[in-house]
């Protein structure tokens, strides 16, 4: 008899467990205009509040991940806001940095094009074929990790020849495309399976 409410506690706090990497990524979401709003008003080249915003995003991004493995709290909700919250971070941080005339045009539309692929092919997967929402690989995290450094890095470094800058995020450009081969591989052996 003493069992039973011990077993429904349990279950309210796997619950409640299961939330919290949401909130985590629901606060990521909603950094990014905060982001974007200090990094067009802050004074000075070096752009500190604004890296400040985006470590702490980060920062975030490790601990849901982290709850969720710990934990078991994987949701569906989850694999779809966690990597929201990332992309939008990132396709922002790359926007501002392009404004200011640190990174060319066509790395941002890179961006953002594997970005809408990757997203078309969850959604197949999802909708389509009736599979939960696919994970994020060790390749598509590693791509975040450098691409997280690189930016930091250009927007600290804003003395950095333009050459040099553009090296930089071509190499973040290349492992994110590396990210997205692996998915389609991951999509086209999904598919096949089905």
């Amino acid at each position: 008899m003493r069992l039973m409410p011990a077993a429904g506690f349990s279950g309210l706090c796997d619950d409640e467990v299961k939330i919290v990497p949401n909130l985590l990524s629901l606060f990521r979401i909603c950094l990014v205009p905060v982001f974007i709003a200090v990094y067009f008003t802050e004074q000075g080249e070096v752009k500190i509040y604004a890296i400040a915003i985006y470590v702490i995003a980060s920062l975030s991004d490790f601990l849901d991940g982290y709850i969720a493995r710990k934990f078991h709290a994987s949701t569906n909700l989850g694999r779809v806001l966690d990597p929201l919250g990332d992309k939008l971070m990132m396709i922002s941080v790359m926007t501002c940095i392009t404004i200011d005339g640190i990174i060319p045009i066509w790395a941002v539309l890179t961006a953002g094009v594997k970005e809408l692929l990757m997203a078309i092919g969850g959604y197949v997967m999802h909708r389509a074929a009736k599979a939960p929402v696919p994970q994020s690989n060790m390749i598509g995290k590693a791509s975040t990790v450098f691409f997280f450094l690189i930016c930091v890095a250009l927007m600290l470094l804003r003395d950095i020849p333009g050459y040099i800058a553009i090296c930089l995020i071509s190499a973040g450009i290349t492992v994110m495309l590396l990210a997205l081969a692996s998915y389609v591989n991951t999509y086209i052996k999904f598919m096949k399976s089905r």
